[in-house]
């Protein structure tokens, strides 16, 4: 038992020790930091003194250097940064710590030497020299760490060529040049680092949705392009230049060289067409259309490209100040189209467009109800797109104001796509009948409950038709002046616009002081946008902004006088206003984001020298 006894209290000694020892650690590195980060440097260089001799931790030492420099111990500093290099002399990052004290101590001579040996000792290792360059960098050396990379790049044989990290240290230079180059040459040694470069000049090359040096970027692209047409990494990157830079129209001159050159079957220029298209440059979106289709119909994208060229001149005709002829010669371009392609549950969605066509813009609701159900009774046709054309003639039929027939298709496509945005799209027009019909309490149940959808669209309308309802319906308000309200929003569904003008008065001049007065405004506006009646439709909204400034529309009304303004009024400083408005006046608006965005942009515009003091994240 003796034996055992003695060996479990050496034991228990021993553990006791190492506890004892922890803890003393932990007290003097907690001291040490203390008295360190209150700049008592004199007092904290005794526990970190203490801490290195015991840990010979980097960290210890790197606090231990920095209090020798702050107390001006320099020959301290000396003897511990040669004593860390003869313990380890691969460590070449020392030598950086060497020549900068030599230099904080005024021997500028010696500091040289030190940098230059670091340098001249490298050896064909690539952590030893990133060590060495992020050293230099430490001390803001940025020529030493450049030859860092440079000399390692021809040690390793261009095994890793350190594209990445000279282009980063001539970022941090300024030589916006020289940062290009390396870039372009990692494209050049492997085009698969492609989406990695255009992430890094995402992040240094633009701002704000402007471009900087994006000239100097395509002319070295240029450049590259003329010396080796084969490759065609750099056609692609300056494709994607152009698109940064918005030109789309530049962006295809590219595209369709490079898919001449490389012999593709039009993927690239579908894709330009699509994102001119999101971005309402339909001029380009059409050459890229007709691009594709000059190809022929043997071409892959021939018929999504005839399809998508008829949805693009509907855009772009129905964006303008269009006239009867221009619908009419819409129609007849629907028309020939299907001729040619057939109706098929390949055409589906050009067959809905025609119906939406001659529906709410030629008022020819019949014939739309026609090729609806000859959509929906397509073969094999997919279920997804047979709703959508269920969607299509619930809406027709509501414009004719067949609501409890329109009704029932809503809840047939809200049945079937529960958990889909489609369901979603249904459930909100259906809660759209219940508000049209004075079922108030139905319709903001099922609202709220949208409150919550994926779409970002359905979400916000859902939440202020909810807000409409709730503000005004109080416990001692009648429900007329809603109902009223409600009637005339279906009146401009149904394109019966001066019908529901008429109505939004009589509702008006009948409650003059009621809550409902900012929302017939902004009915107002919408119908007299809907009418390119921009001006009339500004004024509804100014009434808005100074009338019930505070109200929960005012932001809306504020934004869209702004957008107004920037776009159909023409008067880009009003526009500028309006945005700073929004982004100091109304600070919790969903709108805050995109008034920064086009607010910065407008500043450079209009050459704005004023500088914002006002961030949202």
């Amino acid at each position: 038992m003796n034996k055992y006894f003695k060996i479990l209290l050496l034991i228990f000694i021993v553990s006791f020790s190492d506890s004892g020892l922890i803890a003393q650690k932990n007290t003097d590195g907690k001291l040490a930091a203390q008295y360190y980060n209150n700049k008592e440097y004199d007092k904290a260089v005794i526990y970190y003194q203490k801490l290195f001799d015991r840990s010979r931790s980097p960290a210890y030492y790197i606090r231990l250097l920095n209090c020798f420099i702050q107390l001006e111990e320099f020959k301290n500093g000396e003897k511990l940064i040669k004593r860390q290099l003869k313990k380890d002399v691969y460590q070449l990052h020392y030598y950086t710590d060497l020549g900068n004290l030599y230099e904080i101590s005024d021997q500028t001579s010696k500091g040289r030497q030190a940098f230059e040996k670091g340098l001249k000792l490298l050896s064909p290792n690539n952590q030893q020299i990133i060590e060495l360059a992020n050293g230099y960098l430490k001390y803001k050396k940025l020529n030493y760490a450049i030859l860092t990379y440079k000399k390692g790049r021809k040690l390793l044989k261009g095994t890793y060529p350190f594209n990445f990290e000279l282009a980063q240290v001539y970022l941090a230079q300024g030589n916006t040049e020289a940062m290009l180059n390396e870039y372009l040459s990692l494209l050049d040694y492997q085009e698969s680092y492609i989406q990695s470069v255009q992430n890094a000049l995402q992040t240094t090359l633009v701002s704000d949705g402007e471009v900087t040096d994006g000239g100097l970027l395509k002319s070295l692209l240029i450049r590259r392009i003329q010396k080796n047409s084969e490759k065609k990494v750099f056609s692609e990157m300056l494709i994607w230049v152009y698109i940064q830079e918005k030109n789309f129209a530049g962006a295809f001159i590219q595209a369709k060289a490079l898919d001449k050159r490389q012999k593709e079957r039009g993927k690239r220029i579908m894709a330009l067409a699509n994102l001119s298209v999101e971005n309402k440059d339909y001029e380009t979106a059409i050459k890229c259309y007709e691009y594709i289709i000059e190809k022929g119909d043997e071409s892959y994208y021939y018929i999504g490209a005839k399809m998508d060229l008829v949805n693009v001149y509907n855009k772009k005709i129905i964006d303008s100040d269009y006239t009867k002829e221009d619908l009419i010669g819409l129609e007849n371009t629907y028309q020939t189209t299907l001729n040619e392609l057939g109706k098929t549950a390949e055409t589906a969605s050009l067959i809905n467009g025609l119906a939406h066509l001659k529906a709410f813009y030629l008022h020819n609701t019949e014939e739309a109800k026609v090729l609806l159900t000859e959509i929906i009774n397509i073969p094999r046709l997919k279920p997804h797109d047979k709703a959508k054309s269920k969607l299509e003639l619930a809406d027709v039929l509501l414009f004719t104001n067949a609501i409890w027939d329109a009704s029932l298709l809503y809840s047939q496509v809200e049945k079937a796509y529960k958990y889909d945005q489609l369901g979603e799209k249904a459930k909100f027009k259906n809660a759209s009948i219940s508000f049209y019909t004075g079922d108030f309490a139905w319709a903001k149940t099922q609202l709220d409950v949208l409150k919550a959808s994926t779409s970002k669209l359905i979400s916000n309308d859902a939440m202020q038709l909810s807000i409409t309802i709730t503000d005004n319906i109080g416990i001692d308000t009648t429900e007329a002046p809603l109902m009223l309200f409600a009637q005339a929003d279906l009146l401009a569904y149904q394109n019966k616009n001066e019908a529901a003008m008429n109505l939004l008065d009589t509702l008006k001049l009948g409650y003059p002081n009621h809550t409902i007065a900012d929302d017939i405004l902004y009915k107002r506006y919408k119908i007299n946008y809907k009418q390119k009646k921009f001006a009339a439709a500004a004024a509804n909204l100014e009434a808005i902004v100074k009338d019930y400034a505070t109200d929960i529309l005012a932001d809306d009304a504020i934004y869209n006088l702004a957008v107004m303004y920037d776009t159909q009024l023409g008067n880009k400083q009003k526009a500028a206003d309006y945005f700073k408005k929004i982004m100091f006046d109304y600070q919790g608006s969903i709108y805050v984001v995109d008034a920064r965005k086009r607010y910065r942009e407008l500043r450079i515009e209009l050459k704005l020298d004023e500088e914002l003091d006002f961030e949202t994240d």
